[in-house]
Protein backbone atom coordinates (compact mmCIF):
# COMPACT_ATOMS: atom_id res chain seq x y z
CA UNK A 1 0.00 0.00 0.00
CA UNK A 2 1.45 3.69 -0.78
CA UNK A 3 0.64 6.45 1.60
CA UNK A 4 -0.92 9.27 0.71
CA UNK A 5 -0.11 12.66 2.02
CA UNK A 6 -2.72 15.28 1.98
CA UNK A 7 -0.47 18.71 2.16
CA UNK A 8 -2.84 21.18 2.25
CA UNK A 9 -0.85 24.80 1.59
CA UNK A 10 -3.35 28.08 2.58
CA UNK A 11 -2.98 30.64 0.17
CA UNK A 12 -2.19 34.70 1.55
CA UNK A 13 -3.83 36.30 -1.37
CA UNK A 14 -7.04 37.83 -0.51
CA UNK A 15 -8.31 37.43 -4.46
CA UNK A 16 -6.78 35.82 -7.57
CA UNK A 17 -3.93 37.38 -9.68
CA UNK A 18 -6.77 37.92 -12.36
CA UNK A 19 -8.81 39.90 -9.56
CA UNK A 20 -6.38 41.99 -8.81
CA UNK A 21 -5.22 42.63 -12.85
CA UNK A 22 -9.23 43.30 -13.45
CA UNK A 23 -9.53 45.81 -10.91
CA UNK A 24 -6.75 48.33 -11.36
CA UNK A 25 -7.31 48.10 -15.40
CA UNK A 26 -11.30 48.57 -14.55
CA UNK A 27 -10.03 51.68 -12.24
CA UNK A 28 -7.94 52.52 -14.62
CA UNK A 29 -10.31 52.62 -17.91
CA UNK A 30 -12.61 54.26 -15.79
CA UNK A 31 -10.02 57.28 -15.28
CA UNK A 32 -9.02 57.56 -18.53
CA UNK A 33 -12.48 57.12 -20.16
CA UNK A 34 -13.51 60.16 -18.06
CA UNK A 35 -10.48 62.15 -18.90
CA UNK A 36 -10.84 61.24 -23.05
CA UNK A 37 -14.38 62.26 -22.81
CA UNK A 38 -14.09 65.80 -20.95
CA UNK A 39 -11.52 66.77 -23.35
CA UNK A 40 -13.37 68.17 -25.89
CA UNK A 41 -12.82 68.17 -29.67
CA UNK A 42 -10.30 65.89 -31.00
CA UNK A 43 -7.31 67.34 -33.59
CA UNK A 44 -8.76 66.33 -37.48
CA UNK A 45 -5.10 65.41 -37.81
CA UNK A 46 -5.02 62.88 -34.90
CA UNK A 47 -7.21 60.29 -37.06
CA UNK A 48 -10.36 58.52 -36.52
CA UNK A 49 -9.00 56.23 -34.11
CA UNK A 50 -7.21 58.35 -31.77
CA UNK A 51 -9.51 57.03 -28.20
CA UNK A 52 -8.24 53.38 -29.24
CA UNK A 53 -4.28 53.83 -27.97
CA UNK A 54 -5.47 55.66 -24.61
CA UNK A 55 -7.94 53.48 -23.90
CA UNK A 56 -5.78 50.16 -23.93
CA UNK A 57 -2.45 51.34 -23.05
CA UNK A 58 -3.85 52.73 -19.69
CA UNK A 59 -5.74 50.19 -18.64
CA UNK A 60 -2.64 47.36 -19.42
CA UNK A 61 -1.02 50.05 -17.44
CA UNK A 62 -3.19 49.51 -14.41
CA UNK A 63 -3.29 45.65 -14.67
CA UNK A 64 0.45 45.90 -14.29
CA UNK A 65 -0.22 48.12 -10.59
CA UNK A 66 -2.66 45.45 -9.93
CA UNK A 67 -0.20 42.62 -10.28
CA UNK A 68 2.37 44.47 -8.18
CA UNK A 69 -0.41 44.38 -5.20
CA UNK A 70 -1.11 40.74 -5.59
CA UNK A 71 3.00 40.49 -5.42
CA UNK A 72 2.98 42.59 -2.32
CA UNK A 73 0.70 40.74 -0.07
CA UNK A 74 3.66 38.45 1.00
CA UNK A 75 4.64 41.78 2.58
CA UNK A 76 1.27 43.04 3.54
CA UNK A 77 0.69 39.60 5.38
CA UNK A 78 2.77 39.92 7.79
CA UNK A 79 1.40 43.01 9.58
CA UNK A 80 2.77 45.96 11.61
CA UNK A 81 4.67 48.47 9.55
CA UNK A 82 5.38 46.23 6.66
CA UNK A 83 1.63 46.33 5.78
CA UNK A 84 1.48 50.25 5.52
CA UNK A 85 4.77 49.31 3.60
CA UNK A 86 3.13 47.25 1.34
CA UNK A 87 -0.10 49.59 0.68
CA UNK A 88 1.98 52.49 0.40
CA UNK A 89 4.40 51.15 -2.20
CA UNK A 90 1.55 49.30 -3.93
CA UNK A 91 -0.01 52.84 -4.39
CA UNK A 92 3.00 54.44 -5.36
CA UNK A 93 3.90 51.73 -8.10
CA UNK A 94 0.03 52.26 -9.15
CA UNK A 95 -0.10 55.87 -9.60
CA UNK A 96 3.28 55.89 -11.26
CA UNK A 97 2.02 53.14 -14.03
CA UNK A 98 -1.13 54.78 -14.35
CA UNK A 99 1.02 58.23 -15.07
CA UNK A 100 3.07 56.56 -17.49
CA UNK A 101 0.73 54.50 -19.35
CA UNK A 102 -1.50 57.86 -19.66
CA UNK A 103 1.85 59.85 -21.18
CA UNK A 104 2.44 56.95 -23.66
CA UNK A 105 -1.67 56.34 -24.09
CA UNK A 106 -1.80 60.11 -25.49
CA UNK A 107 1.62 60.55 -26.86
CA UNK A 108 1.22 61.76 -30.24
CA UNK A 109 -2.30 63.06 -29.96
CA UNK A 110 -2.97 65.15 -27.14
CA UNK A 111 0.40 65.60 -26.07
CA UNK A 112 2.56 65.63 -29.51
Amino acid sequence: MTERNNLRTDSIHSASLEVRMLQGSGIALILIAVFLLRSGEPNPEWGKFWMVKPLIMVPLAGATGGVFFYYLDNLRYKGGWRKVVANLLSLVIYIIGLWMGTVLGLNGTMWN
